[in-house]
């Protein structure tokens, strides 16, 4: 097999110099902190924490977490590490409510960035033969800029088409021969559609990678990507308050995504109690940034759910990897005191024949109870007339649902194009509960 490597001597270290190297960086982010982030001094003070008292990695369970509300409340540079005139970039989230988190990039932080998504474009075959077409928006929002630099540092020629004007789109995937794809995997989704209605055949295009990051996407909804767009299909991570994309990205192998050890030390705590678990268990994944100095982060829970394989990886890297994201503990459902996360829903509806991977889920409460609506669009509109076909669907879709969740969903088939398409992120619930209350 080619070797795919963009920093082969780091991303293939022993575990002993991985182990070696961020307890180095461990102690150095904690005194760089302390010194630096008045927010951090008073934290690590008050919790007993000095970068000397740190002897090994164990010791990060004394650190206190830091969460979204934490960069919330020091809006917008309470958190920033570093001196204005030292800042670069300035990026924030696309928070739903209230302000955006905000962070900042010196130029340090700009080249290791860099330096991680080229890593884990590298790691899926992308070469600096290969035209790469952003359509993320460019703006406040880190995931275009963050795969822009990587490609170009690893020597792809950028395509910086951003979001929207889907047609468009999928004229250049034709005519500027757009060999590897960024966006949101249901982006990915609907501009396959789009091209396919326009006439444009997978053997037309040059597409041959996708490199999808900034919501989920399970393995069946990878599966029609690829079928739609005749590509590879790969998952890579981030987050804003801790970098942005590069955190994690998958290798050609896609079992796990591949952790960027060296910037970054993650762990998997039990979201309740906070008690760190143990490698292979499943919980919330907590990382410290342990090179950043626009805004370092120390303990920042990320919310996801997922766990983390330490095995040396068949492609040859040694950096642990996190399995695919398989919820958010603030995206999780409860609905008549079960457990309900979307991405479980996706993978029931990806598996039955004649519905598309578009749905919407509708949350509705009455007399205190609450209820799930589950709305999902045909692939074919002539079913729409066959009240006996239809039926049959949706029942299917109903036992399959409540096989997998452990409770009854209502089921709507909607025609084929009725729901919304996202550019950006797919928003896929309607939560109702509070209406009429």
């Amino acid at each position: 097999m080619k070797e795919n490597f963009f920093q082969k001597d780091i991303e293939t270290m022993s575990r002993k110099q991985l182990d070696e190297l961020q307890l180095e960086r461990l102690k150095w982010i904690v005194d760089y902190s302390m010194r630096n982030v008045p927010f951090y001094a008073e934290r690590l003070t008050k919790a007993g924490v000095t970068a000397e008292k740190i002897k090994s990695l164990s010791d990060i369970q004394y650190i206190p977490f830091t969460t979204k509300d934490d960069i919330r409340d020091n809006y917008p540079y309470g958190l920033f590490g570093a001196k204005m005139k030292d800042i670069v970039r300035i990026h924030a989230s696309s928070g739903t409510t209230g302000k955006p988190t905000v962070v900042g990039y010196t130029k340090n932080d700009i080249n290791n960035w860099s330096d991680c998504v080229a890593r884990l474009s590298a790691a899926v075959g992308v070469t600096d033969e290969d035209v790469a077409q952003i359509s993320f928006g460019y703006g406040l929002f880190t995931g275009a800029l963050g795969l822009h630099y990587g490609l170009e540092k690893l020597g792809c020629a950028v395509i910086p088409v951003s979001s929207g004007n889907t047609e468009k789109q999928a004229m250049l995937l034709k005519d500027f021969g757009t060999t590897v794809l960024i966006s949101t995997p249901s982006y990915a989704m609907y501009m396959s559609e789009v091209a396919h209605d326009m006439g444009i055949t997978n053997d037309e295009l040059k597409l041959r990678i996708g490199l999808f990051g900034s919501e989920g996407c399970t393995m069946e909804l990878r599966d029609k990507i690829e079928k739609g767009f005749g590509l590879f299909s790969t998952d890579n991570y981030g987050m804003s308050e801790l970098m942005g994309p590069g955190v994690s990205g998958e290798c050609v192998e896609r079992n796990g995504l591949h952790f960027a050890e060296d910037h970054f030390l993650p762990e998997i705590i039990n979201s309740q109690t906070g008690e760190k678990l143990a490698a292979g268990e499943e919980g919330e994944l907590v990382v410290t940034t342990l090179t950043k100095e626009g805004i370092p982060m120390l303990r920042y829970r990320t919310k996801d759910i997922t766990k983390l394989n330490y095995d040396v990886c068949k492609c040859g890297r040694t950096h642990c990897r996190m399995e695919k994201v398989g919820g958010r503990a603030d995206d999780m459902l409860k609905i008549r005191g079960v457990n309900v996360f979307p991405s479980q829903i996706e993978s029931v509806l990806a598996q039955i024949e004649g519905i598309s991977p578009h749905y919407e889920l509708v949350l509705t409460r009455k007399n205190y109870t609450d209820y799930l609506e589950v709305r999902i669009e045909l692939m074919n509109a002539n079913l729409l007339e066959n009240y006996g076909q239809l039926e049959e669907l949706r029942n299917l879709a109903v036992a399959k649902l409540k096989t997998v969740l452990g409770i009854s969903a209502k089921v709507t088939l909607v025609a084929p194009r009725s729901l919304k398409r996202y550019e950006g992120k797919a928003r896929r619930i309607v939560d109702r509960r509070n209406e009429g209350q």
